[in-house]
């Protein structure tokens, strides 16, 4: 699976960006996504999760609220529309996919829990 990020760019605290993620894979319906983040010296975080099949989503905690996942079957893309962002949210954004199906939130949260990444695309919000 080849996935492609983008939208990502530099904005004002207060502002909003949509983040998209192309996949080149057939049946895209099959596969959950996730969106990371990794800023400079931290580890990645769990951003945001959208199951396949239920369309269940999970997000993490520092972006609840904010932060909206979407996917889109049709055109192989899952969203991550961000809203109220804050100079804390400035990372490099990566999804990611697994077509596995796991038992539980936990794993949808955890990075090693799937399988494809994309390069990543830098959000920098300044204060």
């Amino acid at each position: 699976v080849q996935l492609q990020a983008s939208g990502g760019g530099l904005v004002q605290a207060g502002d909003s960006l949509r983040l998209s993620c192309v996949a080149s894979v057939s049946a895209f319906s099959t596969y959950s996504v996730g969106w990371f983040r990794q800023g400079p010296g931290q580890d990645r975080e769990f951003v945001a999760a959208i199951r396949k099949q239920s369309g269940m989503t999970y997000y993490g905690d520092s972006v609840k609220g904010r932060f909206t996942i979407s996917r889109d079957n049709s055109k192989n893309t899952v969203y991550l529309q961000m809203n109220s962002l804050k100079p804390e949210d400035t990372a490099v954004y990566y999804c990611a996919t697994t077509p596995k199906n796991y038992n539980g939130h936990f794993y949808y949260m955890q990075h090693p829990y799937y399988d494809s990444w994309g390069q990543g695309t830098q959000v920098t919000v300044s204060s």
